[in-house]
């Protein structure tokens, strides 16, 4: 059973992460770039030559590992998704280097009994050897089987937490832009090997056991999607902030369709929408732009 004390006060430690050129490549073609082997812009991020790094690529380095699974959580690991994922990038992040983080438990909420639990995380991407920040990155993990713990034992769940609040509401109206971005069918299987390796992205018994029909993809593919719908939009513009709730997952082979409304200054709201199944993937988006809109 989750106790809110042990999780806001748990012992991770400091993580140092070494990547390479290869490892920035290997992570733009999981999000597909290159699908169009003449598009220059897109070899921008594939071809060691001319290298950049896709700012979401920050969410996949120094991170603290499946903690989840350590049974001291006490929770169902096998019932835990990706909720909410927010990324602030400060600087550009290099083609390769070293990078250091430390998350942190930063909030547990208790959704009732039978309606899970939802625990936020937050952790500073900085250069190892200048100490400079590179991006701050903020996460919800949902757990579905982990509901009605406050209840359970109210003693141990009257810690001081802080809560991230929600992002700014959507407008009221039709979306002013679209996009979208297909997926391989093996989309899922070349994801994982920027390390997340949950079997119910690779593995059809453990997607069963978790209920779904089969593996899934990464909420952090549909997330880096999205950010490149984004960032092709509003180009040369570039992302500041983006930040989404993960409403449903998608399947490896579909497409990402985006609809997005432009705010006032720099923000974008935005949602992702499975285009085959017509089934809403992200929610509550909201980015902002390096430079605000001219209006």
């Amino acid at each position: 059973m989750i106790r809110r004390d042990i999780l806001l006060a748990w012992p991770f430690e400091t993580q140092t992460h070494r990547y390479t050129r290869r490892d920035t490549m290997l992570y733009a073609l999981s999000l597909g770039f290159g699908q169009d082997p003449v598009d220059s812009q897109q070899l921008d991020y594939v071809l060691e030559d001319r290298l950049r790094a896709f700012p979401t690529q920050a969410l996949v380095l120094a991170h603290p590992g499946p903690w989840t699974a350590d049974p001291a959580t006490g929770i169902d690991r096998k019932r835990v998704v990706h909720g909410e994922q927010c990324l602030t990038l400060h600087r550009p992040l290099p083609p390769e280097g070293a990078v250091t983080s430390r998350n942190r438990v930063t909030a547990v909420l208790d959704k009732g009994a039978g309606k899970g639990a939802a625990i936020q995380t937050e952790r500073e991407l900085r250069d190892a050897s200048s100490g400079e920040l590179l991006a701050t990155i903020a996460g919800t993990t949902f757990c579905r089987g982990d509901g009605g713990f406050e209840a359970a034992a109210p003693e141990h769940n009257q810690a001081t937490q802080t809560v991230r609040p929600d992002a700014p509401a959507r407008p009221d109206r039709p979306h002013d832009a679209e996009g979208e971005l297909p997926t391989f069918a093996q989309a899922a299987l070349l994801y994982r090997l920027n390390g997340d390796y949950n079997p119910i992205h690779s593995h059809p018994d453990a997607a069963r056991a978790a209920g779904f029909e089969r593996p899934i993809s990464h909420g952090l593919l549909s997330f880096g999607l999205a950010a490149r719908i984004l960032e092709r939009t509003y180009a040369p513009l570039g992302l500041a902030s983006i930040r989404a709730r993960f409403a449903a997952p998608m399947f490896p082979g579909e497409t990402l369709r985006l609809e997005m409304w432009q705010g006032a200054g720099h923000g974008v709201w935005f949602r992702g929408v499975c285009k085959e199944r017509n089934k809403e993937v992200l929610s509550q988006g909201h980015a902002l732009l390096r430079t605000p809109f001219k209006h």
